[in-house]
């Protein structure tokens, strides 16, 4: 066992120290004496939300199976020991090797969500790394940064010195080469990130120059030197078979919040919701084949010893061998005490049938996520549910013993009336009421229905056909979520129903910063500076922190949020080609104003720009 980077006293003081002293099952340990390169895979928060994250646990698979790398791994300290190696002047140290970060070569993070922002820099600050990519040197690992958060890099644009865009298993092996082989020739830093910019997927923030109109808004977005392109093309697996993905996932000594093995079956969606960002940056649709998936089912439940499988995909309904890989884990499982969590699935009769099977249903809730009240929203949003199939699948799980239903909103969509918001109190009340007409009153447990009523916060984002529309401020969020709970009060089974909303504070935040520009990086920076971290906890959220750095910098968050977008307006993520064109997004948004449904890609192309990749449901529709 190694030297801990932690004194006893240290461990011994601090909430749960079995986030920082490694020794997992199925961690990977090599002599680095052996090897050329050390990576640290980073999720700038708390160790159990990392651990669950499968993005890092495929890399982390990957760069180990490289005989001249090594792969380990960190997370963001918790505030007690954030406190403690300030006051000891502890640097942050791997997982694995407990030695500082800065003496490895590359630090890898990922960027999940706009709120974890702050951690970033506290992961660089504690590591003892400059804040800033322009002031490091060779003595300095390379930051780069990959995840859904690429797809628009530029608020943070300061603090790294690459960007990955795209899906990883595909370029890091060259741009490890690379690396290598500026080292051995003694190219300078610059020299070598230069050449990392001609490498297809990757983003180098110092290769490039914007400058602005006097609106504002972006004039030109333009490389600096030669080679480098102007337009940087997402990276993606075309096939999911072919790649890489881990047999033996570590196993953290504490319970994760995804603590089960997770099987990721497809990557993209076919639906077409115009707010989601994830929706249209993962086309094309890829599977995995039944074959692969009961192989890595097996081998990860043995390598583990976890009694929970899950699968994960953005619409797990949509995987065209749905049933023949439920039965097959159904009865596979079954014998090994395996419990089979199934997401992602819309609630049709095999759905409820086979969650009767699988989950003990007086401990289980069904989730459905209509998103608007109305039809006519629904519409808007291209959510490709109506009234009748919420219903139906809400008599159909009352039919199959559930009595607890979780309903999932957005307030603040475009073009939302006070109707729509209304159409959320009905919804929640029909269902309700199916419960009473469905259920004979003998065989009601507890002798109610419980309706769990959420809404969260409409923010644009970039990469979708609501990338032009504008934002409701933090007010106009209050005010639609009381009069969503004042509707619902008036419904006749409100008794039985349970409203929760999201906070609007922290929507309009993030709402700056998905669709920020590189202005955004001395606000970021400012804020830290003033002690935020962890952002994305409402109890450390410190939001007047965050209008005081707007202010200081001299930046209008509402330039951002709730400006108006012209059709033609450069965005700051222009330079990116996720595949879907700018052109089909703008159709999309347009038919979004007449509220016209697309069809699904399964019922009928729609020429996004996708089948250019030449993979996946664009070459067979299943």
């Amino acid at each position: 066992m190694q030297n801990l980077a932690l004194p006893e006293e240290v461990l011994m003081s601090i909430d749960k120290p079995e986030r920082y002293i490694g020794n997992e099952i199925n961690a990977i340990y090599k002599d680095k004496t052996k090897i050329d390169v050390r990576f640290a895979m980073c999720f700038p928060d708390v160790y159990e939300i990392g651990m669950s994250h499968l993005g890092i646990a495929i890399l982390y698979d990957m760069f180990n199976k490289f005989e001249d790398t090594w792969c380990e791994r960190v997370y963001s300290p918790w505030p007690d020991l954030d406190k403690v190696m300030r006051e000891k002047k502890i640097p942050l140290f791997t997982i694995e090797s407990q030695e500082p970060v800065r003496n490895l070569d590359f630090l890898g993070i990922t960027l999940q969500y706009e709120m974890c922002y702050t951690n970033i820099l506290q992961i660089l600050d504690l590591s003892g790394i400059p804040l800033l990519a322009k002031d490091r040197t060779w003595d300095d690992p390379i930051i780069i940064g990959g995840g859904p958060c690429t797809y628009n890099p530029e608020p943070l644009y300061a603090f790294f010195d690459i960007f990955y865009i795209g899906e990883g298993e595909t370029r890091y092996r060259h741009l490890l080469d690379i690396y290598k082989d500026a080292r051995k020739k003694g190219m300078s830093r610059q020299d070598f990130l230069i050449e990392a910019a001609k490498i297809p997927g990757m983003y180098v923030p110092s290769c490039y120059e914007v400058t602005y109109k006097e609106d504002g808004t972006i004039k030109a977005f333009t490389p600096i030197y030669e080679g480098v392109p102007a337009t940087v093309l997402k990276e993606i697996v075309t096939d999911l078979d072919d790649t890489y993905y881990p047999e033996k996932p570590v196993v953290p000594f504490i319970r994760a919040t995804q603590d089960r093995v997770t099987l990721e079956i497809m990557r993209g969606c076919i639906r077409g919701c115009r707010f989601c960002q994830a929706g249209q940056i993962y086309r094309p649709v890829r599977e995995r084949s039944v074959e692969f998936l009961k192989d890595r089912a097996a081998k990860m439940l043995k390598n583990t010893g976890y009694e929970e499988i899950t699968l994960s995909s953005l619409s797990s309904s949509d995987y065209s061998h749905i049933e023949e890989l439920v039965n097959y884990l159904v009865e596979d499982c079954t014998d090994k005490k395996v419990n089979i969590a199934l997401p992602s699935l819309r609630i049709d009769q095999f759905s409820v049938d086979t969650m009767s099977k699988v989950q003990d249903i007086r401990k289980s809730s069904l989730t459905f996520a209509p998103e608007a009240g109305s039809q006519r929203l629904r519409d808007i949003i291209n959510k490709g549910l109506t009234r009748e199939d919420i219903l139906n699948g809400a008599i159909l799980a009352f039919k199959g013993g559930w009595t607890r239903v979780k309903l999932y909103f957005m307030l603040g969509l475009p073009f939302e009336e006070d109707e729509d918001i209304k159409g959320i109190a009905d919804l929640s009340n029909d269902i309700a009421a199916a419960f009473y007409d469905t259920v004979p009153k003998e065989e009601r447990k507890n002798g109610k229905v419980q309706i769990v009523t959420s809404t969260s916060f409409f923010v644009p984002k970039p990469f979708t056909p609501f990338q032009w529309a504008p934002q409701n401020t933090s007010e106009e969020f209050i005010d639609k979520a009381e009069k969503c709970k004042h509707f619902i009060i008036g419904e006749l089974n409100q008794k039985v129903i349970k409203y929760n909303w999201h906070e609007a504070d922290v929507s309009m935040l993030e709402g700056v910063l998905a669709r920020g520009d590189r202005r955004l990086s001395d606000v970021i920076l400012k804020v830290y500076e003033k002690g935020n971290i962890f952002d994305a906890w409402s109890e450390y959220y410190n939001h007047q922190n965050w209008l005081d750095a707007f202010e200081e910098c001299g930046v209008d968050p509402a330039f951002y949020t709730t400006r108006p977008r012209e059709d033609d307006e450069i965005f700051p993520w222009d330079f990116i080609d996720c595949g879907v064109t700018k052109a089909h997004m703008l159709r999309e948004w347009h038919k979004a104003q007449k509220g016209i449904v697309t069809d699904n890609c399964r019922e009928a192309c729609n020429g996004c720009g996708s089948a250019r990749f030449d993979c996946g449901i664009c070459v067979n529709r299943y």
